[in-house]
């Protein structure tokens, strides 16, 4: 006897919204498809569509992470310089996160990343994680310009190694975050 709860309703739309759209980004490009097209392929209306993504790009873009981040960087010992900080910060985050549903976020990763416009998108999605990391800093003592290169420098490593763990098909994304967080807190 099963004691699962069946999904709801919201639970089954919003996988088959994210299912539908992540086939048709990857068959037919993310710039071709359309938001009616996804709506369709899931048996729901645009306005259902955009009661659950504000617009076609957060099919794809979604970052759950910033507060865990954010406290994580706190945690560290304040007499750490700022750059340290941040990349031990976000090392200790990802180490005490359960691994996500990897094909569903490594799908969505390497679509964002084969993707100029959702390259941007990525990385203005990033500025706002940026902005809280740079808020942590300087609330713990950094000056402004300190945190903004630490947490700029930091963030560029995290995405890089997110690109490069989509393009692959092996290891999980700790593994890739590790070594992408490894090459900037060696050399410093």
């Amino acid at each position: 006897m099963s004691t699962e709860t069946p999904p709801s309703k919201r639970e089954r739309t919003l996988a088959a919204l994210v299912e539908h759209g992540l086939d048709m980004f990857e068959r037919q490009g993310y710039e071709q498809t359309t938001v009616a097209q996804i709506a369709r392929a899931a048996g729901v209306t645009e306005m259902t569509f955009f009661r659950y993504f504000p617009a076609k790009e957060h099919l794809v873009l979604d970052d759950p992470y910033d507060p865990i981040l954010t406290a994580a960087i706190a945690a560290e010992p304040r007499e750490s310089p700022p750059f340290l900080r941040a990349a031990r910060g976000i090392r200790s985050a990802w180490r005490a996160l359960p691994e996500p549903e990897t094909p569903i976020i490594r799908r969505k990763v390497r679509i964002a990343a084969g993707t100029p416009s959702l390259r941007g998108a990525v990385w203005r999605s990033t500025g706002n994680t940026e902005q809280a990391v740079v808020e942590q800093l300087v609330a713990d003592g950094a000056t402004p310009e300190v945190a903004r290169v630490a947490a700029a420098s930091v963030l560029a490593a995290l995405v890089a190694g997110l690109f490069s763990w989509a393009e692959s098909e092996r290891g999980t994304l700790a593994d890739a975050i590790e070594r992408a967080l490894d090459v900037i807190e060696v050399a410093s």
